[in-house]
């Protein structure tokens, strides 16, 4: 559209301007009340996205406390010896008394190279082929460049060998002594290797301690390429056996093989591969040898279990409140959202207080959130049923947490903590049921699991009604009435540039006339002037 040309009130005196911009002010008003609808569904979009981070908070704590099993194992426990063995809680709900003595600590199997690798000038940095004339080698062995394969097994952590070989390759013309280790130690062939530049023996040692069934924890494979036995002088696994059986005599000590750890828990006497294993639920850890039993008890942690649920109950009631709160907030109609005109005639202070009032009660008697408290009572009112409840709590008040009686404080949970630590002390295990046993109905369902339950589908209805930051405005309800409103803004504020042009026109059309008037008045009077003085 051509820009109109406007002339202001020269011709007829008056303010044009003004007159028009007052002429607009009625005609803006509908374009004012759109902003303000706007306004008021930004606002209301804003206060479900703060509900629902409110209500993701509330899960997030009940997934990180009451949920977890773990949560309800937690257990004191206490060794008469820790520097000989400690004890942990794993998953044991159930008291423990046990006396432990240990006669064996689980040991690494290790071999090491008879002699060094090489002369007083071999340098493990450089490629092997490059020192092929500073290494020593046995039966002949020949060093040359192209790929090469050694193989290796060590003992698993469950004490026994694997059925496979790891093989690792190396090239003789490329790699060093110092990268072949690297490679052996990076390779899932559960040993550690190093070379000790003192004696220039090569070590391997077994990732893993136990004592293997089959006799040897460490196998080198003498079928393949024989540079480990060789060149590095590593024995096979016959050698360091035989080696370790008579360390009296005369034969060159090429390691040890590895040990059990041996002990008698309850008067049983078993082994196990490792130092560190679990028992009913418990860890255990021998650090050393003992000469007498060591006693160690376990009982159940009540402190820590208390927290938990009153962190559960706390944030509960924290939840219910805010949105109660918002439920009942009051709404202020008569202090709808301010214009940019009226903002500009107020102070900051007055906008702040104008919007407090303006903002209140956006989701007054909201259905999604009334629903939502009332399954979330309901969830924690309801009576647990199914398989684990009969032998144990199937409502909270059993467990010393009932409903305030102010009808007020809309549903708010209070804790008889005397009572909730007589039954944690009591039945832990029962208590975690209450909150978490599983079901396929609602009525079966642990308190944690229905509110959990309960919250996810709330969030749903509200990310429905309101998004989320990340969702486009065509994703969710409000989001979509504000496209609507923004296109009626845009071709509302195209019909008021109109017009505000058609105002101008015509007072431009008056002045142009006045002024054409003006003209021929002073003409005549020119004209009758003139003739007069003739």
């Amino acid at each position: 559209m051509a820009n109109t040309l406007r002339i202001s009130g020269l011709a007829s005196g008056m303010d044009i301007d003004k007159i028009v911009s007052d002429l607009m002010k009625a005609e803006r008003m509908p374009l004012d009340k759109l902003k303000q609808k706007k306004q008021l569904l930004e606002w209301q979009r804003d206060d479900y996205r703060e509900m629902n981070k409110l209500l993701s908070e509330l899960d997030t704590s009940i997934f990180d406390g009451i949920y977890r099993q773990a949560t309800f194992t937690k257990q004191t426990v206490i060794s008469s010896n820790e520097a000989a063995v400690s004890v942990r809680n794993i998953s044991s709900t159930s008291q423990l008394t046990s006396t432990i003595k240990v006669t064996q600590l689980a040991e690494n199997a290790y071999m090491y190279g008879a002699v060094a690798v090489g002369n007083a000038n071999f340098d493990p940095s450089q490629t092997l082929l490059s020192q092929d004339s500073n290494i020593t080698k046995n039966n002949g062995y020949t060093l040359s460049s192209g790929t090469k394969e050694i193989r290796i097994k060590a003992i698993k952590s469950d004490g026994t060998m694997p059925t496979e070989w790891t093989t690792i390759q190396f090239d003789p013309s490329v790699d060093s002594l110092n990268s072949l280790i690297n490679k052996i130690n990076s390779s899932q062939a559960g040993v550690v290797a190093f070379y000790d530049s003192r004696t220039g023996r090569v070590s391997l040692t077994a990732k893993n301690t136990g004592d293997a069934s089959e006799g040897a924890e460490i196998v080198i494979d003498g079928t393949a390429d024989r540079f480990l036995i060789d060149v590095l002088k590593l024995p096979q696994d016959s050698d360091i056996a035989a080696a370790t059986q008579d360390p009296s005599n005369n034969t060159i000590m090429l390691g040890r093989k590895g040990k059990n750890a041996q002990f008698t828990i309850n008067g049983l006497p078993t082994e196990r591969p490792t130092n560190v294993f679990q028992i009913n639920g418990y860890e255990y850890t021998l650090k050393q040898t003992t000469a007498s039993e060591v006693t160690v008890t376990a009982s159940t942690d009540v402190d820590a279990i208390f927290n938990s649920i009153k962190s559960f109950v706390d944030k509960y009631n924290d939840t219910i409140a805010k949105i109660n709160a918002e439920l009942k907030e009051e709404r202020y109609r008569d202090y709808p959202p301010l214009t940019d005109e009226q903002k500009e005639a107020m102070t900051e202070k007055q906008i702040e207080l104008w919007e407090e009032k303006a903002k209140s009660g956006m989701l007054r008697g909201d259905s999604i959130l009334s629903s939502a408290l009332s399954k979330m009572r309901m969830n924690v009112y309801t009576k647990v049923e199914g398989a684990n409840i009969p032998s144990g709590f199937s409502q909270l008040a059993q467990i010393g947490i009932t409903t305030s009686s102010n009808y007020l404080d809309g549903g708010k949970l209070i804790i008889d903590e005397t009572k909730l630590r007589e039954k944690i002390k009591e039945n832990p295990d029962a208590v975690y049921q209450l909150f978490n046993q599983d079901g396929a109905t609602d009525a079966e369902k642990g308190i944690a699991r229905r509110l959990r339950d309960t919250i996810k589908e709330t969030i749903g209805k509200i990310e429905q009604k309101a998004g989320k930051t990340v969702w486009t405005n065509q994703q969710f309800a409000i989001g979509r009435d504000l496209i609507q409103i923004n296109d009626q803004i845009d071709r509302f504020q195209d019909r008021l540039k109109q017009i505000e042009d058609r105002y101008y026109r015509q007072f431009t059309a008056m002045e142009e006339a006045i002024q054409r008037a003006n003209q021929q008045s002073m003409y005549l009077m020119n004209a009758f002037g003139g003739g007069m003085q003739g």
